[in-house]
């Protein structure tokens, strides 16, 4: 083939531009994401059941829907977790690659099997499936920029005409919206009641009774009476619409024609659905929703139309509201994908100045600068026919396969320039020669770079994702190099060198100079070699220490899944005491805020009050705290932010403040550390489970491996219980149902039905005004009316007393749980510290076990997929050798060299700090495929001179010799390409770091080592084979 194409250029050319021309058609088509669709998906079911304890929630509510839920196919495991709100959700979570749209329709045709079960109020508000992930992709505000608008007036505007245009933007899972619509309330006066011998529940019928659908038909319809020849609709206005309206509600009246209204007993008012939310932006009232991505969707696509949907929608909005988008994660995406092109950049720039040194003309590094681009952009365009997008681990891929895709230009630029000055051979010929002897090394280097990467695609769940990403894009780069090093390659040889001449300019000066250093060292390395091969024994037992080493080294590595970014933002929960109220939740958080707007290198913070990722109430705030620019920061970290503002808060004796990282990949959890739940698999009660996660944490406080472990939920707190005396109750003539409806309207909040409010329906709820339900004492004044009409308050059967309860019930896998979070204390791996979790977990009481969730599950599965990973690249490798060589000895010796390259990058890793997370091992398979390059370009010129019959000692030393340039050059070639990734700072550096650092290592040791080691391995199998083929003779010769 490259014969064919030193005589028609112009073809090979032609297939180059079609490459050039497929890319550049690709890359605006592809998608651009920080990481692709890594997580496993999931989706969240949402119930409502207003006023209901977390032990209700949880047996009448939760228990039933779980019990379905396990039979839905593709499980992973699922979660849910009630608290005093009256809200649960439940989050179900499939395994990667699962179809999310038929996992929908299996969960919601599970769970309308048990819907008939459900309590009324439940089936009444509906359950909620929505396919997202738990993470917040952005938050949309909308505030007043007039008094004219009150906080419930920007929540009805944002439900009625926002959430609707939000959620049709593709890519959005779900719009989580803090606030609420408007409601018609209801605040009745008990004592009024009570004045006018009327009961909740009569107000309830009434209310019911006269604000109601009615569908009245028609006339003259079929079966119509003879002769009937017209037919006309029937209306009846039968919901009432406004306010007023459902004052002149009629609760009594006489023949007298005198009635008791509605508004006589009770405050009637157009307020909101609900007041668990309160929104703070910078410190000022508002309103916002959480938008959270569908699972697979794009975050910068999703971010944008959101951005363009909202400007839409700002030319019809009232004169006095404000968009704001106050917290959003998409420009650190985008900054990331920015850093990588930007260190891809400057690795190419390192590459060719490699290239310019060692060459030293610029028509020979000009043939490599053309032909890795052409594989670059024919890269891209295999990634869109794959369906993939540019991601941090594409780029990543490519960025690695930079060094690669030049080697093979390199190593044939560098034999033609050898037979050219050694020969004085015309570049034609010198280019026939030069392929004639360096294709079948080329298809070496080209299969085993290739098949190293194919074991990477066997890996199972988020971790197989992330390698399949690097498989794709270093494979595809590194084939399309190896094709166009046999067709452009050879064609750009011919025609672009010219033949050697010795004219007494610089850049002659320079080349005679740079050669007769490189000589000296060639000949100090002849030399050295020559001493080592003669102690092939003790260079063998050396090698065996190394590989003990190796191991040692790699199973002392602490390990993690991902590195921890500084993704410019950081989270905080404030928890205050159970009983807390708003308004003390309040006082908390404007503490927060004020030393939040003393930081420089805060840019925006934005606060819900009544929600938190551990659970929601009056008690519980949660902020999201936006840092300016890496440039702008001063060096100051996201993680310095978080302790600071942490430590700040803890002299407020009221509140705990927990200050988190967002996780590596936002798909994966809410916050960075591990997620460990301990669970009640032993039938115990709750009190045995407190206790036993109470006990486990207390040991984790004192472990010097864990920080911040904490229970992450809200706490116990003191609540009050209504004891009725049933018996009493009914020998008063009270029926339970009466008993339970005065409760429910007084304490919770019931809702009756709907109204039409300018053309949206919304709810009519009924409470009791607030006066009358803040002290327990007022609660058994409520009146209730028994079978004969007395009116009767509820002490007359009813006692209070006091209980420590739950605030918040968790459940996951179906059992009883309490959620643990933590996070490896500083210097300690996340692999340590879970290891130390379940070393600690080992001394529980019986009935209780723990299980890992999130992230921490996922990197449970990648520590154990990498043995397996590493034995079968290595076993591919060497059988696509051995298909090669025709020969099982000669690929032996090349894969004893594996251990030279990965010894380095252990190494490396070591000295800097740096744990053993996905991206390390990604190098470590990377690096098998590299030194396996080197060695194979040493062995196959050693194998064509002991062909051409020299002794296995002087081919062995020539072969070395004469790729010694071309090894350095390439090795050079690409631990400079990765130095970019090293010294990477700003968005993504860590994870730049923790691909850089181990590749560079591993370049260094495996290109040092290899020139020394190979040549021993070579002549010590050759030797060893030749051994063995002896023997067989003598016995073959001794049987004839």
């Amino acid at each position: 083939m490259p014969q064919f194409f030193i005589r028609r250029p112009v073809f090979a050319w032609v297939i180059a531009l079609f490459i050039i021309l497929g890319g550049v058609l690709s890359i605006p088509q592809l998608p651009v994401a920080q990481y692709p669709s890594v997580a496993p998906p999931s989706i969240i079911i949402s119930v409502s059941y207003p006023g209901a304890s977390p032990e209700v929630m949880n047996t009448s509510v939760i228990s039933l829907i779980e019990r379905e839920i396990s039979g839905v196919d593709n499980l992973l495991y699922f979660e849910s977790s009630s608290d005093t709100t009256g809200m649960a959700s439940i989050t179900v979570t499939f395994k990667p690659g699962t179809d999310i749209k038929l996992a929908q329709m299996d969960l919601q045709n599970q769970i309308k099997t048990v819907e008939p079960r459900l309590p009324q109020a439940v089936r009444q508000n509906g359950l909620d499936l929505e396919a997202a992930n738990s993470g917040f992709l952005m938050m949309v505000g909308l505030k007043a920029t007039t008094p004219a608008f009150q906080e419930a007036d920007l929540s009805d505007y944002f439900a009625r005409n926002v959430s609707d245009e939000l959620r049709r933007v593709p890519g959005v899972g779900k719009v989580q919206l803090f606030g609420a619509e408007k409601a018609l309330r209801i605040w009745i006066d008990p004592q009024k009641l009570h004045g006018f011998g009327l009961s909740a529940s009569d107000v309830l019928t009434a209310v019911s009774q006269q604000n109601m659908v009615v569908s009245p038909g028609r006339t003259g319809d079929e079966p119509a009476a003879e002769g009937q020849t017209v037919s006309y609709p029937v209306t009846v206005r039968g919901q009432l619409t406004s306010v007023e309206e459902f004052r002149n509600i009629t609760l009594k009246s006489d023949i007298t024609g005198a009635r008791l209204k509605l508004a006589d007993i009770a405050r009637v008012e157009s307020g909101l659905q609900s007041y668990a939310f309160g929104i703070r932006e910078n410190g000022v009232p508002a309103t916002a929703a959480a938008i959270q991505l569908a699972p697979g969707a794009n975050a910068i696509s999703t971010a944008a139309g959101i951005r363009a949907r909202l400007a839409e929608l700002s030319a019809v909005l009232p004169e006095g509201m404000e968009f704001t988008v106050p917290f959003d994660t998409a420009p650190f995406v985008k900054l990331s994908i920015v850093k990588v092109v930007q260190t891809f950049a400057e690795a190419m720039v390192l590459v060719f100045l490699v290239m310019l040194l060692f060459l030293h003309k610029i028509r020979c590094t000009l043939i490599p600068a053309i032909v890795a681009p052409v594989a670059l952009l024919g890269t891209f365009t295999m990634m869109l026919l794959s369906g993939y997008s540019i991601n941090i681990l594409t780029m990543f891929g490519m960025v690695l396969a930079i060094g690669i895709i030049v080697d093979d230009a390199i190593v044939v630029v560098e034999n033609v320039e050898r037979l050219m000055e050694e020969k004085e051979m015309s570049p034609a010929e010198a280019t026939r020669e030069a392929m004639q002897e360096i294709t079948p090394a080329i298809i070496g280097i080209t299969l085993v770079l290739t098949a190293v990467f194919i074991p990477m695609a066997f890996a199972g769940g988020s971790v197989g994702i992330i390698y399949r990403q690097f498989c794709i894009s270093m494979a595809v780069s590194i084939l399309l190099s190896a094709f166009l090093a046999l067709t452009l390659t050879p064609a750009l040889c011919a025609t672009l060198l010219r033949p050697h001449n010795h004219k007494n300019n610089f850049g002659s000066r320079f080349s005679a100079w740079f050669n007769a250093h490189f000589r000296r060292m060639t000949a100090f390395y002849e030399a050295g070699l020559g001493f080592v091969l003669k102690r092939s024994g003790r260079m063998m037992m050396l090698y065996t220490a190394l590989c003990i080493a190796l191991y040692a080294g790699v199973s002392s590595l602490p390990s993690s899944f991902l590195p921890e970014e500084d993704q410019g933002y950081f989270m905080s929960s404030i928890q205050l005491p159970s009983e807390a109220t708003m308004q003390r939740t309040l006082d908390v958080v404007k503490k927060f805020e004020n030393e939040v707007a003393t930081r420089p290198a805060v840019e925006s913070n934005i606060m819900i009050m009544g929600f938190g990722f551990s659970g929601s109430g009056p008690n519980a705030a949660m902020s999201f705290t936006t840092l300016k620019d890496w440039k702008a920061r001063k060096g100051v970290s996201a993680q310095s932010e978080a302790d600071h503002i942490q430590s700040t808060m803890e002299s407020i004796p009221d509140a705990i403040t927990m200050s988190l990282l967002p996780p590596a990949i936002s798909d994966m959890g809410t916050s960075s550390g591990f997620t460990y739940y301990l669970q009640d698999r032993g039938g115990n009660n709750y009190h045995a489970l407190k206790q036993a996660a109470d006990e486990l944490v207390s040991r984790a406080s004192h472990s010097t491996k864990l920080s911040d472990v904490y229970i992450d939920g809200l706490p116990e707190g003191a609540s009050l219980s209504l004891n009725v005396d049933r018996e009493k109750a009914e020998a008063m003539g009270v029926s339970f149902e009466e008993i339970n409806q005065a409760i429910s309207i007084t304490t919770g909040s019931n809702y009756v039905n709907d109204y039409t409010n300018n053309g949206r329906v919304q709810q009519v709820i009924i409470q009791s005004d607030a006066p009358y339900r803040m002290q327990p004492e007022q609660l058994l004044s409520i009146p209730v009316k028994n079978r004969t009409g007395q009116m009767l308050p509820l002490s007359a059967f009813v006692d209070i007393s006091w209980s420590v309860a739950p605030q918040q019930l968790n459940r996951y896998q179906g059992y009883p749980a309490i959620r643990i979070t933590g996070s490896a204390a500083p210097g300690v791996s996340s692999g340590t510290a879970m290891q130390e979790m379940n070393a600690l977990a080992e001394t529980l009481p019986p009935g209780f076990k723990g299980e890992w969730a999130g992230s921490s599950l996922q990197e449970i599965e990648s520590a154990a997929q990498l043995p397996a990973l590493m034995a079968l690249s290595v076993l591919v490798v060497f059988m696509v050798l051995a298909a090669l060589y025709e020969s099982w000895s000669i690929p032996f010796a090349v894969m004893l060299a594996v251990p030279l390259g990965l010894i380095g990058a252990v190494i490396a890793v070591n000295i800097t700090g740096m744990t053993n997370d996905v991206f390390f091992k990604v190098g470590l398979i990377t690096l098998i495929g590299l030194s396996a390059k080197n060695a194979i370009l040493i062995i196959e010129f050693a194998r064509q001179l002991r062909v051409q019959g020299k002794t296995l000692s002087e081919a062995t030393i020539t072969a070395s010799k004469q790729r010694l340039r071309p090894i350095l050059m390439t090795s050079l070639a690409f631990a400079l390409g990765v130095v970019p990734l090293m010294l990477a700072s700003g968005a993504s550096d860590k994870t730049q770091h923790a691909i850089g650092t181990g590749v560079f290592g591993g370049m260094i040791s495996g290109t040092v080592l290899t020139i020394f080691f190979v040549p021993v391995f070579f002549i010590v199998i050759s030797r060893f084979t030749e051994v063995i083929a002896g023997k067989r003779e003598n016995k073959n010769n001794s049987y004839m």
